[in-house]
């Protein structure tokens, strides 16, 4: 299916968001609950699966459900259409702290492997599959779990890492220990494996857990700085009402001064 060619703007620093210019008769799709805003002339629907398969029939359109079912996110996309005669935009927002990250497909050889909920939306046409991992460890111990995401095509994709973003080139064999969590998306040339710690002290006492990502070149990388478990973990740690422990705000009354401003609920 022909991809739609889009142009787009990202505003925002740590809270981004994407707006992306629609001529008469393109559309984009976008994950479902992404959207911020549309122009008037924009159409929305609500498709199975990511609506590439629209020519496909039936089957194919089950299809194309039950692999984003497969991967965590909803059975639905939406995909956002300018049934007017002048340019229109569509904006989606980042659902937490982060980067907003364009890739063009075209440019890395038609496929990106990327984290199960890191989707933002894309051009029309460009498919959203899965990418089971093949090594049992890599699967069990690997951050994301044995289903990645997989996305085909050659237009424009977005997605989102949480915190600040790196990118790497590694060459033919290079090597790069990562945190699991931190993997963020990889080209498919690039062979991922987890890695033992090595030393009984350090995976007991390190903080950083018994096991790396070792990703094998060649092939670009994205990191990123705050995985959202990461982020979620932090926030449950310091609220008492889910079972955290108050942190305080430099208060000089310490726990007392809680007590006054009303905070404990």
């Amino acid at each position: 299916m022909a991809m739609d060619v889009i142009d787009y703007d990202i505003f925002g620093d740590d809270m981004q968001y994407v707006e992306i210019e629609l001529d008469p008769g393109e559309a984009a799709v976008g994950e479902a609950g992404m959207m911020m805003f549309m122009q008037d002339g924009v159409e929305m629907e609500t498709v199975f699966g990511d609506g590439s398969e629209s020519k496909s029939g039936l089957l194919g359109k089950l299809m194309g459900a039950g692999k984003r079912l497969l991967t965590g996110e909803s059975l639905f996309t939406t995909i956002y259409a300018n049934q007017a005669d002048i340019k229109r935009r569509v904006a989606f927002a980042a659902p937490y702290p982060g980067k907003i990250v364009p890739i063009d497909l075209s440019q890395i050889g038609g496929t990106l492997i990327c984290q199960k909920d890191s989707f933002l939306c894309a051009a029309k046409g460009v498919s959203l599959g899965i990418a089971l991992q093949q090594r049992l460890g890599a699967g069990f111990f690997g951050g994301e779990g044995f289903i990645l995401q997989k996305l085909e095509g050659d237009g424009m994709v977005f997605f989102h890492a949480g915190g600040t973003l790196a990118e790497k080139t590694l060459a033919p064999g290079e090597v790069l220990r990562v945190d699991t969590g931190c993997v963020a998306a990889l080209q498919p040339s690039v062979d991922f494996d987890i890695q033992y710690v090595g030393k009984i002290k350090t995976a007991l006492f390190g903080g950083e857990g018994l096991f790396f990502a070792k990703l094998t070149g060649p092939g670009k990388v994205w990191l990123q700085t705050l995985p959202f478990s990461r982020l979620a973990n932090r926030i449950i740690a310091a609220a008492p009402a889910a079972g955290g422990r108050a942190q305080g705000e430099g208060s000089v009354l310490g726990g007392f001064g809680g007590l006054l401003d009303g905070d404990n609920n």
